[in-house]
C-alpha cells in the first residue's frame, strides 16, 4: 500500500520541532557523509573514521597502569611465606587435610555438583541438613545462597518493594552498594559507625515510607573495626518501621562464643531482622547464608533472583561447610588467641611505630595513602616473607590505600613482633 505524503504544514512543523543540528539516526548500513571542521582558514574536510572498538578498553588498562591500579592473580606464595592476606581467620583452610578423612567418611556420597537451582531441582539433604544445623544455632530459619556477593546483591533487590528507604553505612562492602544501586530504591549513606547521624535520618524520614533498612557489617573488611551494634538495634527497638540488616561475612567464625558473629557476642541476635554470613572466609569453605524469619525465608525464596536463577553449590560443598562449621563451634579457644594478637598487633604499631590503625578485629590496616608506594610495601613484605597485598582504588577511597593484614589463629606473637620489625626497617 503506497504511503499517504505529508502535506508541506505539517512536514514543516517536524522539521522545526528539532533542535538545530539534529540528525536522523542512520541505518548500520548506510555510510556517513564527511564531517567537516570549520576553521577560518577553511582546511580541507576531515573524515572521522570509526574508532577501534576495542581500543577504550586498553587505554583504561593504560591508565590504570600509570595510576598503580592495574591488577593480576598474583602468582602461588612462597611455601615459607607467612598468609597475612586470606580471610582464613582460624586456619582452618590451613589445616584442612587433617579433616579430609573425617570428611569422606561422612559423607561419602555428596555430589560434586548440584547440576541446577534448588527451584528446578529435587531437594538435597545436605543442602537441608545445612540450614537445618545452621538453624540450630541461630535459633532462626536459614537460607543457603551461592556467596557473600549474591547474597547482598540478590536479598537487598529483593527487599526494595515501595515504600522502603535503605540506609547504609558509608564503609558498606561493594555487594550492598551493587545490591543498592541494581534495586532501583531509595537509598542513603549515613558516615561510618554514627549512630546520632542515622538516628537523625531514621526521624526525617520515618514518615515518608512504610519501612526504613538499616544496613551495616558486623566487621567492616577494610578497616577492621566494629559496628556499634547496640546502638543500632536501640534504634530499632524504638522506631517500629526499622529493620535492621547486618553483615556479617568477616565476624562469622570469629566473634561470639559459638563463631556466629557480633550478633551473638553482643546477645542480639534476635533483634537483627537479617543475618547474612559467608561460608568461604572463617568457614574454608564456599557459598553463602541469610538467618531471617520464617516469613523472611519464604519470601526471599521467591523473590530473590540470585537465589533462584543460579545453579546451588554442591551438595559436597554444603557437606564440607556442615562439617568446618561443627570445628568453629569448638574453636573459642583461637577466637580468644586472635583477638589478642589483634590487640597486641595494634599496640604496639602505636608504641614502636606511631602508625595509628582504626581495627579493633583481627583485621589490622597499615594506612600509607598512596598506590605506587603500598605496591613498593608489599613487594618489600614478600621478599621478607610476609604475604600481604596493597588494596587500592576503587576498593578503598583515593588516599587511604593501604596494606591489609588480615591475621589468623595459626599466627604466634614472635610473628606478630618480626613483622612489625620488618615494617619498622623499611625505607
Amino acid at each position: 500500500m503506497p504511503r499517504k505524503k505529508d502535506n508541506n504544514t505539517s512536514s514543516q512543523r517536524r522539521r522545526a520541532s528539532r533542535p538545530a543540528g539534529s540528525q536522523r539516526m542512520r541505518r548500520a548500513t548506510e555510510a556517513p557523509k564527511p564531517k567537516q571542521i570549520p576553521s577560518q582558514n577553511a582546511p580541507a574536510p576531515v573524515t572521522i573514521t570509526p574508532a577501534n572498538p576495542m581500543g577504550a578498553y586498553a587505554d583504561i588498562l593504560s591508565t590504570l597502569a600509570k595510576e598503580h591500579r592495574l591488577r593480576s592473580i598474583p602468582d602461588e606464595a612462597p611455601a615459607k611465606s607467612i598468609d597475612l592476606l586470606s580471610n582464613d581467620y582460624l586456619g582452618l583452610a590451613e589445616e584442612s587435610e587433617k579433616y579430609r578423612e573425617e570428611f569422606f567418611q561422612r559423607f561419602p556420597d555428596a555430589n560434586f555438583t548440584s547440576s541446577a537451582s534448588r527451584l528446578l531441582s529435587r531437594s538435597n539433604q545436605y543442602h537441608k541438613q545445612l540450614e537445618q544445623y545452621l538453624e540450630s544455632l541461630y535459633g532462626r530459619p536459614a537460607l543457603l545462597l551461592n556467596s557473600g556477593y549474591h547474597a547482598n546483591v540478590g536479598i537487598i533487590q529483593a527487599l526494595a518493594i515501595p515504600g522502603t528507604l535503605f540506609l547504609a553505612d558509608k564503609l558498606v562492602h561493594a555487594s550492598i552498594i551493587d545490591g543498592l544501586r541494581l534495586s532501583g530504591a531509595d537509598f542513603k549513606r549515613f558516615p561510618h559507625n554514627d549512630p546520632r547521624k542515622l538516628r537523625r535520618l531514621v526521624e526525617e524520614n520515618e514518615g515518608a515510607y512504610h519501612r526504613i533498612i538499616v544496613i551495616s557489617e558486623g566487621i567492616f573488611s577494610m578497616d577492621g573495626d566494629m559496628a556499634p551494634l547496640d546502638a543500632l538495634v536501640e534504634l530499632r527497638r524504638q522506631h517500629p518501621s526499622v529493620m535492621l540488616y547486618l553483615d556479617e561475612a568477616h565476624s562469622f567464625g570469629v566473634r561470639g562464643n559459638r563463631g556466629l558473629g557480633l550478633a551473638e557476642e553482643r546477645g542480639v541476635i534476635r533483634d537483627v531482622d537479617i543475618i547474612v554470613g559467608t561460608l568461604g572466609k572463617a568457614a574454608a569453605s564456599a557459598g553463602a547464608f541469610v538467618v531471617c524469619r520464617d516469613v523472611m525465608k519464604q519470601y526471599l525464596l521467591n523473590t530473590t533472583r540470585s537465589f533462584i536463577f543460579s545453579t546451588a553449590i554442591s551438595p559436597a560443598q554444603a557437606a564440607w561447610s556442615i562439617l568446618m562449621i561443627e570445628k568453629i563451634v569448638g574453636m573459642n579457644d583461637r577466637r580468644l588467641h586472635l583477638q589478642r594478637l589483634s590487640h597486641h598487633m595494634v599496640r604496639e604499631l602505636s608504641r614502636r611505630l606511631n602508625f595509628e590503625s582504626p581495627a579493633t578485629t583481627q583485621i589490622v590496616p597499615l594506612m600509607i595513602g598512596d598506590a605506587s608506594e603500598a605496591v613498593l610495601m608489599s613487594q618489600y613484605l614478600a621478599r621478607n616473607g610476609f604475604d600481604a597485598l596493597a588494596i587500592r582504588r576503587p576498593t578503598v577511597a583515593a588516599g587511604s590505600e593501604r596494606i591489609r593484614f588480615s591475621l589468623n589463629a595459626l599466627l604466634t606473637q614472635k610473628d606478630i613482633d618480626r613483622l612489625i620489625s620488618v615494617i619498622g626497617r623499611y625505607h
